[in-house]
């Protein structure tokens, strides 16, 4: 199990000069579909393929 959560720390005031461990919640979310349309290639090529189908619709419309 690689997604496993930890057990909690401990939280006791007995020595402050030890830093506790603050796990990111982040981190253990899985990414999903909205990621990988937030990646800038990505975007870029559904653009291009977007304006491609665009004028082709609008070439069989209008020229045809």
């Amino acid at each position: 199990m690689r997604h496993h959560r930890r057990d909690m720390f401990e939280t006791s005031q007995s020595d402050p000069a030890v830093p506790v461990p603050v796990p990111d919640p982040v981190a253990d979310e899985p990414r999903g579909c909205l990621f990988a349309l937030s990646q800038p290639p990505l975007m870029i090529f559904l653009a291009v393929i977007g304006i491609l189908l665009l004028l082709a619709a609008v070439h069989d419309l209008f020229l045809l």
